[in-house]
């Protein structure tokens, strides 16, 4: 294999992969012995049908895709550890030559990562934060906690209102036909939540359980689905059931139930406490954020789209485990919403240049101050994660492959780089201009 580098200028490069006429029969051959059982040909018992008498029959590029595929995964990281290029977005691919006989030939269009030059990072300005609790913020904590030892509780003597939860068979019906997607039983649906498409939880308020009702809804214009955008439809619903929360009494017996305190009082101030470290924390963040961004302000540094191509989907893809965590997949996701994977990636691109600028600013500020991370730097992040899934570190260490504990490392020096950064910040009142 041989590999030409072209740098394509705003920090995006195209490397030439070929790879020898050989290879490319061992490929087309280990094509060949993947996919003789499922072909016939007259005259030969199913998968024992000569190569040549294939290729002869349909052409030699019967094999080419799949032997194409296997080289390009095969011989692509290979060529991008030769180049020396620092790759960071996946290549956009293209064969430019295959041919029996010959050698393959493809290219690799990839982002590299970007030189940055550092602004001032010592001595950033970042606002003040006050921790102090205000009652509001005390009364809501405590709401909350209420809110969470609710009990749900089942209604039966009065109709639906809005925060209740209706238990819901639906079925959705355009031009009176039913529609894919739009079929749902047991489906338990908080009226005010906005969780389906507008209008339709307000149609259920004042209805009750064990009703049956036609719900008419219009698509929004740029519903995810072009077949449904726009349009009108009606939904056949059925009322299995109605619940609402019934929130405890907030007196002392509640501490006593919520907490370790015997009184509202001791209860209270335990909270107001705990708000206080909390807004210390979220406002240590701010500030982390903010010098950060001034810090990027005052660089620079040439992004390539793909980059944010490829951060943006590694961003949805994070999404789409979260919610499949809590049983709920990206399609009925994009149909509850009414948006789709285009709409989606293109909101997450700002947040994804954000993320990748920060990254490259602090990976600078560490390369620029020389900061090393040891092996008990490692070791202590290892126990740490091992103790947050409950192994033992030994084992985590186990299933760590290299490119996890790089990765490890330089997650390290950016939070050492960060740190360092904090301990020079200058601290500004909110209202200084």
């Amino acid at each position: 294999m041989s590999v030409q580098v072209e740098n394509l200028g705003k920090n995006m490069v195209k490397l030439t992969i070929e790879v020898s006429a050989e290879e490319l029969e061992k490929a087309l051959q280990a094509a060949y012995m993947k996919e003789k059982k499922r072909i016939s040909l007259p005259g030969f018992r199913k998968g024992k049908v000569p190569r040549a008498m294939i290729e002869k029959m349909y052409g030699p590029e019967i094999f080419f895709e799949d032997a194409a595929n296997m080289l390009i995964t095969q011989e692509y990281p290979k060529a991008v550890d030769e180049s020396g290029a620092d790759v960071v977005s996946r290549p956009e691919i293209d064969v430019t030559q295959i041919e029996k006989g010959k050698p393959f030939i493809f290219t690799a269009e990839v982002a590299v990562r970007p030189e940055v030059t550092l602004g001032e990072y010592k001595g950033v300005s970042v606002t003040k934060i006050d921790s102090t609790v205000t009652e509001e913020e005390l009364d809501a904590e405590i709401e909350k906690e209420r809110k969470s030892n609710a009990r749900t509780i089942t209604v039966e003597d009065r109709a639906i209102i809005e925060g209740d939860t209706a238990v819901i068979d639906f079925e959705g019906f355009m031009d009176g036909v039913a529609f894919e997607g739009g079929k749902g039983e047991n489906h338990s649906l908080v009226i005010g939540s906005h969780a389906f498409i507008e209008g339709f939880e307000e149609q259920l308020i004042g209805k009750n359980a064990g009703d049956e009702l036609d719900v008419n809804v219009t698509f929004p214009e740029e519903y995810h689905a072009k077949e449904l955008a726009g349009r009108p439809a009606v939904f056949k619903v059925k009322i299995n059931e109605v619940k609402m929360e019934e929130m405890p009494e907030l007196d002392d017996e509640f501490a006593q139930d919520v907490s370790e305190f015997d009184t509202l009082d001791e209860y209270k101030e335990d909270v107001k406490k705990t708000l206080a470290e909390r807004k210390k924390t979220e406002g240590k963040r701010v500030q982390e954020n903010e010098a950060v961004d001034n810090i990027v302000k005052a660089s620079q540094m040439e992004i390539p789209d793909v980059m944010i191509d490829t951060q943006a989907q590694s961003m949805l893809d994070d999404f789409a485990n979260r919610i499949s965590q809590q049983g709920l997949s990206m399609e009925q996701y994009m149909q509850f919403s009414g948006t789709n994977v285009e709409q989606m990636l293109e909101q997450m691109k700002p947040e994804a240049l954000k993320r990748i600028q920060s990254t490259l600013v602090l990976e600078e500020i560490a390369k620029e101050e020389g900061i090393e991370v040891s092996d008990e730097d490692i070791d202590a992040e290892v126990e740490k994660m091992a103790s947050m899934y409950g192994m033992e570190a030994s084992q985590l260490k186990e299933y760590m492959g290299e490119s996890e504990k790089d990765s490890m490392k330089m997650d390290l020096a950016i939070q050492k780089a960060l740190a360092l950064v904090m301990e020079h910040v200058e601290e500004k009142d909110a209202d200084t201009e």
